[in-house]
């Protein structure tokens, strides 16, 4: 299959062969291990807002973040907190202890996919942006509406690699290559100064980078997007053996649900990929697309979308 013949909006990811995970970045990431990938369809770019608004439309899909939480959900919350809304990252006034990512998250009510950052704000002119505020669910009832799946972890990583096996961005090794900004990230000190590069304080419409080597845009930076698989600490280790190397995995999955469960709300999680507008050097160099991050279903921020894989 060619590109001419996908589906309008993707391209056809060829089988292959890659290394999967890093064993040079962040402990998540290893072992780097060989695994094997059956050909599929994937989405040229993440899922925009006009695109997820024409879902709404047709199905009346009223998100995760336009919800009230239930109560029984969320035992020992005043059930008078239990607002809808999503999270909003809001910058500081200057440095502040990055352990603690609370001092630039706020959970702000009324936030959700059209008011990404509260009910003071909206998509109007943001129609081509990667939707974000959208929960696990809501990426996977987007998914099954379109007639496609959230990718495997490792469909995701094999197509964001777009051939490049072992490089540690989705274009090579260096990341400003000859100076060109090759992605939507953050630039300066994290999470009061951003120097912004390339003109964007928040999502990039999509197209605005280079693809890779598959056709894909904005596979590293600009949002993170939700995968299917469940979240484990590290990857399964290749089997070793003393004559060969070991086989590939084929097409595997993540994890069980009981170690991706969050220890403070029991939910479970799942692996988002990409990295982010907020990913930045000096806090989370998650900008490849190695890098992997455990997000509980219930959650929805304002730096999270979803792009999606089919068959042929």
């Amino acid at each position: 299959m060619t590109t001419a013949e996908a589906r309008p909006g993707m391209v056809w990811i060829p089988g292959g062969q890659f290394t999967m995970g890093s064993d040079d970045h962040y402990p998540e990431e290893r072992p780097a291990h060989p695994v094997h990938v059956d050909g599929f369809l994937a989405d040229v770019h993440a899922v925009t807002n006009r695109q997820f608004a024409e879902f709404v439309a047709d199905t009346g899909h009223v998100t995760v973040a336009e919800r009230a939480p239930h109560p029984a959900s969320y035992p020992g919350v005043d059930p008078a907190d239990l607002l809808p809304g999503a999270l909003v990252f809001q910058g500081t006034d200057g440095p502040v202890d990055l352990t603690d990512y609370r001092l630039w998250w706020r959970f702000v009510p009324g936030a959700c996919w059209r008011h990404p950052e509260g009910p003071d704000s909206d998509v109007e002119d943001r129609q081509d942006h990667p939707v974000v505020q959208v929960a696990y669910a809501d990426a996977l009832a987007y998914a099954r509406w379109a007639g496609k799946s959230l990718p495997t972890e490792a469909q995701w990583e094999y197509a964001a690699r777009g051939g490049l096996d072992g490089a540690s961005y989705a274009w090579g090794d260096e990341f400003t290559p000859d100076g060109q900004v090759m992605a939507n990230t953050w630039h300066g000190r994290f999470p009061w100064e951003n120097l912004a590069p390339a003109g964007f304080h928040g999502t990039a419409p999509v197209k605005s980078f280079p693809s890779n080597g598959f056709g894909l845009y904005e596979v590293c930076g600009n949002v993170w997007e939700w995968t299917r698989d469940l979240y484990t600490a590290r990857h399964p280790a290749p089997t070793p053996s003393c004559c060969a190397p070991p086989d590939p995995r084929r097409n595997p999955r993540g994890g069980d649900l009981r170690s991706s469960l969050d220890s403070n709300t029991g939910l479970p999680r799942r692996v988002v990929k990409g990295g982010s507008w907020l990913c930045a050097p000096s806090y989370c160099r998650r900008y490849r697309p190695a890098a992997r991050q455990p997000q509980s279903i219930d959650t929805a921020t304002n730096h999270m979308g979803l792009r999606c894989v089919g068959k042929p």
